[in-house]
This record gives C-alpha cells, structure tokens and sequence, in this order.
C-alpha cells in the first residue's frame, strides 16, 4: 500500500504579539533640616544632604544585548498566549508554552534591535497612524478602548507595545523580502511503502526494465504520490530533498527510507529559474527567518532569568 508525502509544513497558531509593560516605581523622599553645635551657638546652620533611596530593580524575565524583558511583560504576554491557546482548543504544557513565550519575546527583541540598527525606528507620528488605522478598522474609539480593557491595556502601555510590534514587523518583512521570486525546482512523484519487502519488490521491478509507470499505475494506482514542483528546502524529508536534486528527468532513486516509510523517487523535469509557488515562497522565507533569529542568537548576549 502506498502513501502519499505530506509536503505541507506545519504552522504555528498566529496571534496578536502586543505586550503590556507594566513599571512599578519606588517614590523618593528626601529630607532637609539644620544642626547647632553645642560649644559654638552662633555656627551656621547646615544643610542635611538629602538622601534619594535607591529604585528597587525590576524583576527580569531575560536580557538581549542588554535591553531587558521584565518579568511583568513575559507574564502578561504568558497569560494572552495561554488564553489564547484555551480558546483555539490547543493549550500547550506549561512548561511548553512559557518556553514559547519567551523565545517569541527574545525573537521580537532582536528583530527590533535589527531594525534600529539598520536606520529604521516606529516614532511617534507612524505609530499614531497605525493607531488611527486600527481605530477605523475595530469601528471606533469606543471599540478600541473596550478592547484595550479587556486585555489589560493601557493606551499608554498599548502605544509602547505597538512601536516594538511595527519595528519587528519591518525587519521581518526586510528578511522575507530577500527571498528570490524565482529558485531551481525539479518536477518529481514517489511511491511510498510501509515495509521494505513491498518496496524492495517493486524496486527490482523497475531493475528489469519495468517502467515507473506501471510501477505507479500498480503500487499508486490513484497518483497520489505526484509531488509537483518543488525548490530545495521546500520538503520536510531532506532526504527525499537531496536525491531528487542528484537526479535528472526520468531518473529514479534507490529506495530511501524516512521516518514516513520506504520511498522510490522519480523525478520528471527540471528548470534552473521557475517562478516559485506561494507555498513554496512562504515556506522559504519562514526558513530564511528562522535561519536570521538562529544567527543572530549565536552573535548576541541573551541571558535568560527567570526565577
């Protein structure tokens, strides 16, 4: 019996990354007053310098290159992230979901170092903007501010998060960009199996002059093992990846096997410079992405600390 490959990449749930910063100050007082001297009446009076207590630091979640996430962001964006995963119906571990948090916040803070460094700042006049498009888009101040309250914003709070959220989303989008339109691709089918005396058969098949046709038409009688176009660093087996780009147009693989079962593969063209899907796009920019954060976490200082 044989299956087709699910070539789809699994994606995780989006939702809104907006923060709330929370700071919680320590009011200074000083005080002031005057001495007289015992033996000498008539000494000037002298000010008592004033003495301002020390804020008590706030606690931290991490630091980025010294810029520092509190603690009360981390667990505020925890509690958006959780609720948000209870009415989706896909709630994480704890431990899961607060590792998720996290390194969603420590990406955020290197995005938006990024994109400063690279001459680009959200300020005040952009974020009232985006402000004001949001505004219309939820039908209104009254909308906003219901919102705002019910997700433990403050306008202020909201402001600041929003700045951080469009920086992110600039060097995203500077990142994504790069992604060629345009990729070598081969035109490939496979017939899979789940045991290797099956695939083992239909490989000596194909040894004694049998056609891959035949050999589908009896092993994948339905085609449902047509791959399509692909670029590499599109499918989820690099196995599967490594041998198509090895073949050329009517070449087939030995057998390969992958944690989905035993594949022979076929590839059927080939085009140095073919128009990429937006699947395939979309999927080579999340790996352009992720593969960005990954080298920017090897350059930078991350310290994580939370209690």
């Amino acid at each position: 019996m044989a299956f087709i490959l699910n070539a789809m990449r699994a994606k995780r749930p989006v939702y809104l990354t907006i923060l709330v910063l929370t700071a919680t100050f320590l009011a200074a007082c000083g005080a002031s007053g005057t001495s007289t001297s015992p033996a000498d009446s008539t000494t000037p009076s002298q000010d008592v310098p004033t003495v301002e207590p020390s804020p008590t630091p706030e606690p931290l979640a991490a630091t980025v290159n010294g810029e520092e996430i509190t603690l009360a962001d981390y667990q505020a964006h925890l509690a958006r992230y959780t609720a948000a995963q209870e009415e989706l119906g896909t709630l994480l571990a704890t431990e899961d979901a607060q590792n998720t948090v996290l390194e969603d916040l420590i990406n955020r803070l290197l995005l938006t170092q990024a994109a400063r460094q690279a001459g680009y700042t959200a300020d005040e006049a952009a974020v009232n903007e985006r402000l004001a498009a949001l505004v219309e888009q939820l039908g209104g101040q009254p909308a906003l501010d219901e919102w705002l309250s019910a997700n433990g914003y403050s306008l202020e709070s909201f402001l600041q998060e929003l700045a951080l959220e469009m920086e992110a989303a600039w060097m995203r989008e500077q990142i994504t960009a790069a992604v060629p339109e345009n990729a070598e691709q081969v035109l490939a089918r496979q017939v899979l199996f789940t045991d290797s005396y099956q695939a083992e058969r239909y490989y000596l098949q194909l040894q004694s002059g049998t056609s891959f046709d035949t050999v589908v038409a009896n092993a994948d009688p339905q085609g449902l093992g047509y791959l399509d176009w692909f670029p590499r660093g599109y499918l989820l087996q690099l196995e599967l990846e490594e041998a198509a780009f090895a073949l050329q147009p009517g070449e087939y693989s030995a057998i390969i096997e992958t944690e989905l079962g035993y594949h022979i593969l076929q590839v059927l063209d080939r085009d140095p410079e073919r128009p990429l899907s937006p699947d395939a796009r979309l999927t080579l920019q999340m790996q352009a992405l992720s593969e960005w954060l990954a080298q920017q976490r090897g350059e930078s200082q991350i310290e994580v600390l939370l209690p």
